[in-house]
């Protein structure tokens, strides 16, 4: 039988991009989804894959929660410090996986956060470097895109929440 390890990540991964704005409810159903045909289960976690996109931007924030408690899975509220923690890791751990480019992850993380996060205050710093060459045109943005995937390593080696499950058996 294949880990659930996987599918768990991904589910706590698109919970803590969804509560902090960076994807859709449509999103955490499917990562729902996902997370049962890998063999994780509990009853919210089927409860919340259940949901029709009709209903996951009105259901999602009430099944959420009690999914991710049943599965030992943390549930970041919105706008708290760790969740913007969370959600710069996450982005950092898909741009190293080549879901994002370098680019992408300074421009998200400044956007999202500007430079309050001092998690992540590097990569708006690297941000800022990107707009310089875009407006002198001077040089090649090679050692930002350098720097900013030496941050995103350092981040994504940053202690992460656990994976496996570790709640009640369903």
């Amino acid at each position: 039988m294949l880990s659930t390890e996987p599918s768990a990540r991904e589910l706590q991964d698109r919970a803590v991009l969804w509560s902090m704005g960076e994807i859709c409810a449509t999103d955490v159903v499917t990562a729902a989804c996902d997370a049962l045909v890998a063999g994780l289960d509990s009853p919210a976690l089927r409860t919340l894959a259940a949901c029709t996109r009709a209903e996951a931007d009105y259901d999602v924030p009430d099944l959420l929660p009690p999914a991710l408690d049943e599965l030992g899975l943390i549930f970041h509220p919105v706008g708290s410090v760790a969740g913007q923690e969370a959600v710069a890791r996450t982005l950092a751990a898909r741009m190293l996986a080549g879901e994002l480019t370098p680019r992408e992850l300074a421009f998200r993380i400044h956007q999202r956060f500007g430079h309050e996060l001092s998690l992540a205050e590097r990569l708006a710093n690297l941000d800022d470097e990107y707009d310089l060459f875009q407006y002198d045109g001077d040089g090649t943005p090679a050692r930002v895109d350098a720097d900013v995937t030496a941050e995103a390593l350092r981040l994504a080696q940053h202690p992460r929440v656990p994976t496996e499950p570790t709640g009640p058996p369903a």
